[in-house]
């Protein structure tokens, strides 16, 4: 077999999707819409950059270029190493795995402590609700734990059972809000009110999905494998053709969800952020029986996601470090995400934000690179003196949000244009471009 039937490539876009869309992908949606209102769909164009469209770029771009390993390796074999080692720490055992069960349990369990009603007192000296959290914790990543065994198979688990029970919970609320609209959009408010589609854009780092679509490529490539593509082209053009059908996916949902939260927004519905706002939403329009149904939609997004992000790392981490095999590694970053998910939501999500500063731009420039390759792919420094000015700019920036200032640097690059929008990192990384090409040129590689 060479390629697949339209209904195979649409069960392996299903799967991708599945891998892709998580927590991040339900709450950040929502109350970009509720916070947008009538500059919603404007804040939703940069969103969609960053969140659909780069994501997908980097499915194709891995897919083409034969790994991410190999793709960052036209900057520095030490750059590749490092680089892809922050991906998979970032994505997996470190943020976006523990975010996975941090979310769910704030949707779907905590919501039993607050409020009338509430399970309260303690057990063995604890609070009721930290021993929840410990319990789901462990219960959560043993069932992800599980799934992820065997990750040829998650295209039997993932696409045909779990994603569409999710499309079609989202469709139920998405229906209702159409049937019983919540009210008119708003105005917009900060920060969409100014800018809004620069900031739908810089919104769009916190799906993580960018970073994640540099590593799906392996466990979707596996699935395809093993469905009966064996050539490397085949494989290749299916993986894209999975990214395409993914992306479509996730633009459909997520202007659904912008639409829900931009009515919800109109009504006074708003909230602290997109959890909160989905909330109302489904109270709304369900009472509190809906909170069922919300809970149901994040537990089955997260733990998608989780089972996604488990594997490919669990992958990537037995091909570097050999010391254990698959199932080792497994073991280790889920018994890890078990112990940082109970920090608990808001602690990983306030770590979470120097981190994606430091890394998106680099994700985001070394995939405009793999596009540009015909072009400057002969050009030695082209690459490494481009992320080399991406990166510093990124850095920089990272640090900033943590806290802390780099004296000379925050300042150069806080004078940039776009900094004031977040964007400091754009013109050094074309100045980069520009720098690498020329000194290429004139400085041609030693025979």
């Amino acid at each position: 077999m060479t390629s697949f039937s339209f209904k195979e490539r649409c069960l392996i876009g299903l799967t991708l999707f599945s891998m892709f869309f998580g927590a991040g992908n339900l709450i950040f949606p929502p109350f970009l819409g509720a916070l947008a209102g009538e500059s919603t769909f404007s804040a939703m164009t940069g969103f969609a950059v960053t969140a659909v469209i780069f994501p997908i770029l980097g499915v194709a771009a891995v897919a083409r270029s034969g790994g991410l390993t190999t793709l960052a390796g036209r900057v520095h074999p030490a750059f590749a190493f490092l680089f892809t080692l922050l991906i998979y720490l970032s994505i997996g055992p470190c943020l976006a795995i523990p975010r996975t069960a941090g979310t769910s349990f704030e949707m779907a369990i905590a919501p039993l402590f607050t409020g009338d009603g509430a399970m309260t007192g303690t057990i063995m000296g604890f609070e009721a609700h930290v021993v929840a959290q410990a319990v789901y914790s462990v219960a959560f990543f043993l069932l992800a734990f599980t799934i992820a065994l065997n990750p040829e198979k998650l295209t039997q688990r993932l696409g045909k059972i779990t994603s569409p029970t999710l499309l079609t919970l989202i469709t139920i609320l998405f229906i209702s809000a159409i049937i019983h609209p919540l009210g008119d959009y708003g105005a917009a408010r900060a920060p969409y009110d100014a800018a809004p589609v620069v900031r739908g854009f810089i919104e769009g780092y916190q799906t993580m999905d960018t970073l994640a679509a540099l590593n799906f490529g392996l466990i979707i490539a596996m699935n395809i494998r093993a469905l009966g593509v064996k050539t490397d082209s085949g494989v290749v053009r299916e993986t894209i053709f999975a990214g395409f059908i993914a992306g479509l996916l996730l633009i459909t949902v997520y202007l659904a969800l912008a639409h829900i939260g931009a009515e919800a927004g109109g009504a006074g519905l708003t909230g602290e952020n997109g959890a909160q706002t989905l909330t109302g939403v489904v109270i709304q329009q369900f009472g509190h029986a809906g909170l069922f149904i919300l809970g149901a939609i994040f537990f089955i997004a997260c733990l998608n996601t989780c089972v996604g992000l488990l594997s490919c790392c669990s992958n990537y981490f037995r091909d570097t470090f050999p010391i254990l095999g698959y199932r080792g590694w497994l073991t280790v970053f889920a018994l890890t995400s078990t112990v940082i998910a109970n920090a608990g939501l808001t602690a990983i999500l306030k770590f979470s934000v120097p981190v994606l500063v430091g890394i998106y731009p680099l994700a985001l420039v070394l995939i405009i690179l793999a596009f540009l390759h015909p072009f400057i792919g002969h050009l030695r420094l082209a690459y490494p003196v481009t992320m080399l000015f991406t990166g510093v700019a990124a850095v920089t920036a990272g640090i900033g949000q943590a806290g802390f200032k780099v004296p000379f640097l925050a300042d150069f690059f806080a004078s940039m244009p776009l900094a004031s929008q977040g964007l400091d990192w754009v013109v050094p990384s074309v100045a980069g471009l520009v720098v690498g090409v020329l000194l290429s040129l004139v400085m041609p590689r030693k025979a």
